[in-house]
């Protein structure tokens, strides 16, 4: 599987060859399906609460008595049918956690990584060193690509503070290292910019990312 190539400067270069390991070209839908889940899932808060008949306020005495007044039984004014009452069934405080096994999710950002590639939205470019930290240098180079905008992923081999620096105020750009992007962090972007170095110092793993 073949992509392209570009300097630091976003200048074009020949085509690279992609490892075999993660690039074997196979995409498991099913298995996309379930992280990305599960990473939408884990990212709730599950803090919605209501107030049941047990916590609404007041409501310890009957507001009339049962017969004789004309108006329907009523037994307290913390029932769900008065306004201000309780709420019937309504949300609590709860966990949306999904555990994901590791394998599926190496299995996941293969297969994200797969479909990038193989959709022409992954390129190779040359290891990043903006020292000092420029955003503009970062933002040059995206529009020489021709990506100025859109969502952006750069997948650094190892952590470049310098290269976070200079990215993270543009809109729409993430940096992170290279086996710590997850499956949904692949797909969330347009583009995929990995530093052509990230093979020679990590070798074939694919890292394993969070779910």
């Amino acid at each position: 599987m073949k992509v392209a190539t570009y300097s630091s400067d976003g200048t074009a270069g020949a085509e690279r060859v992609l490892p075999e390991t993660p690039f074997d070209g196979v995409v498991n839908e099913d298995v996309l399906h379930q992280v990305v889940t599960a990473v939408l899932a884990n990212r709730r808060q599950g803090t919605a609460s209501t107030k049941t008949r047990s916590t609404v306020r007041g409501g310890s005495r009957k507001p009339w008595r049962q017969k004789g007044t004309g108006r329907a039984r009523a037994g307290s004014i913390r029932s769900a049918l008065w306004r201000g009452g309780s709420v019937v069934f309504g949300p609590q405080p709860r966990s949306y956690r999904v555990r994901v096994p590791r394998r599926i999710r190496r299995l996941a950002i293969r297969s994200a990584l797969n479909t990038r590639a193989m959709n022409g939205d992954l390129a190779l470019i040359e290891p990043l060193d903006f020292d000092p930290p420029k955003t503009r240098r970062v933002a040059a180079l995206l529009a020489s690509i021709g990506r100025g905008s859109g969502n952006i992923l750069f997948l650094t081999a190892g952590h470049k503070p310098d290269v976070h620096l200079s990215a993270r105020n543009l809109p729409g750009v993430r940096v992170l290292p290279w086996g710590e992007a997850s499956a949904y962090d692949i797909l969330w972007s347009d583009l995929v910019l990995v530093e052509s170095s990230v093979f020679d110092a990590v070798g074939d793993s694919a890292g394993e990312g969070d779910a």
